[in-house]
């Protein structure tokens, strides 16, 4: 395990304090998990973004068709022409 020195600003310091001591955890695993939630934030919206640069759009109408347009659409889902 490594140790790093952190400047933070008081305001910030106050605030991490604070949610820490309501969290019950120490501000060492709260900054540690907000660390490691950024991180996973960024290297998934890294993935998705390669992962959309293979995409077809042929493969993807195909798939899409053998479903069928008689299939009721979520009420979270657009219809795209």
């Amino acid at each position: 395990m490594s140790t790093v020195s952190l400047r933070l600003p008081n305001f910030l310091h106050k605030e991490v304090k604070s949610i820490a001591r309501e969290e019950e955890i120490s501000i060492n695993q709260f900054i540690t998990t907000a660390l490691a939630e950024k991180i996973s934030a960024l290297k998934t919206q890294e993935y998705l973004e390669q992962r959309a640069a293979r995409g077809n759009r042929k493969k993807f109408d195909r798939a899409l068709s053998k479903i069928g347009s008689d299939q009721q659409l979520d009420e979270n889902d657009t219809a795209i022409k």
